[in-house]
């Protein structure tokens, strides 16, 4: 019986949403702005049928491109291979604008995905401040991911900021890696009146302990007309903090790689021309498939 429960897969909430629209909160939040959420009560409507814990295991949807990486014997490929993964993870957070349940002190979460090739379990270590620790392995010993959550929320009259504390680690065992993390801040937008949505933006440095190189990616903030909602860009750089490869998209659909030269000329070109020619790449999905490509114009 435990094994049907591991294997499942879910594929929608295990109970429906509430409606937002008909409730107000503002006679609840009006005077806690700038505090931190985790010390107001929030009323239920605004959580989502799942506690923290579940909401961690995915990070584990796109667990092919972990595999990608040990597959690759250049270690700029598998930053690129890691990077992916790492965008990929806050990927399910899109349009998910319900808070998950604080789960009990000691309350343990299991998943074993053999379609995936990993196990993880999941365990809330501490009730104040809330954290929850993770560990996950692939069934071929091949891989090794964990760390530890403190998402620390506060409320700014209009949206709720939740930022992720905390370091996540995924090491390649095949090739002796380290590469160490932390997500970008999340904000929830328009939780008083209008349609609630969702940007990410804050800077994520994923770090090879072993060679040095790191990846530093800048999630954009929205800006005044939203042309920069949902992208991230950055760059893959030595320890001399040479680069090596450019990388940008949307964290919500896809990711590219390209030559740091012709992305820096694109870019100033770009700039002096006020055209967004990027749109003009054929889309390749990241959560589909992850490639490296020239750029074209």
């Amino acid at each position: 019986m435990a094994e049907q429960c591991f294997s499942f897969v879910r594929t929608t909430l295990p109970s429906p949403m509430f409606s937002r629209n008909d409730f107000s909160i503002w006679s609840i939040l009006r005077k806690c702005i700038g505090m931190e959420l985790s010390k107001i009560t929030m009323p239920v409507i605004f959580n989502e049928p799942l506690s923290f814990l579940q909401r961690l295991s995915e990070y584990m949807e796109h667990t092919y491109l972990i595999h990608k990486a040990n597959q690759c014997t250049d270690p700029i490929q598998r930053m690129q291979c890691v990077a992916a993964f790492a965008v990929s993870a806050v990927a399910s957070q899109w349009e998910r604008t319900g808070k998950p349940f604080n789960p009990l002190l000691g309350e343990t979460y299991e998943l074993v995905r053999d379609d995936l090739g990993f196990r993880l379990i999941s365990e809330q270590v501490s009730h104040h401040p809330p954290i929850s620790a993770f560990h996950a392995e692939g069934l071929s010993n091949d891989f090794v991911f964990h760390g530890s959550i403190y998402p620390k929320l506060k409320f700014w009259g209009k949206s709720v900021e939740a930022e992720p504390k905390g370091i996540i680690t995924l090491e390649l065992l095949k090739h002796n890696e380290a590469y160490t993390w932390t997500n970008p801040t999340c904000c929830v937008h328009n939780i008083i009146v209008g349609k609630l949505w969702i940007e990410q933006y804050g800077n994520m440095e994923i770090t090879n302990h072993k060679t040095g190189d790191k990846c530093i990616l800048s999630f954009k903030p929205c800006g005044l007309f939203g042309k920069e909602l949902h992208k991230v860009e950055g760059y893959i750089q030595d320890k001399s903090k040479k680069k090596l490869s450019a990388l940008y998209g949307k964290w919500t659909e896809c990711l590219y790689t390209v030559d740091p030269v012709s992305f820096d000329a694109f870019k100033k070109n770009d700039k002096k021309n006020g055209d967004d020619k990027k749109n003009q790449v054929n889309t390749i999905y990241l959560f589909n498939l992850f490639i490296v490509h020239p750029y074209t114009q």
